[in-house]
């Protein structure tokens, strides 16, 4: 419990900066999701679509602190690898 003024202003922060950070947390699973099954259709073209759409997504969440930027850009190149694999395999 917070027992000073600048205590309960940073819990007040905290909670907006939490729900701010779910919000785009759920973006960027919700783009991943509709890629992985871009992947699942085997269709090359809807997957490098919804790849745009994924790293975008991820790349706006490392540049407001909400991803590490390194852990962002190992999961845009993972699903950049399973999308050329998918083209490959056409």
């Amino acid at each position: 419990m917070a027992n000073t003024k600048s205590a309960e202003k940073r819990n007040r922060q905290a909670q907006k900066h939490r729900a701010r950070n779910a919000s785009v947390r759920t973006t960027v699973k919700n783009a991943v999701k509709k890629l992985r099954d871009a992947i699942a259709t085997k269709d090359p073209a809807k997957a490098k679509e919804a790849l745009v759409v994924a790293a975008k997504t991820i790349d706006r969440a490392a540049s407001k602190g909400v991803l590490h930027a390194r852990s962002a850009s190992r999961h845009i190149s993972r699903l950049a690898k399973a999308v050329n694999h998918t083209a490959a395999a056409k």
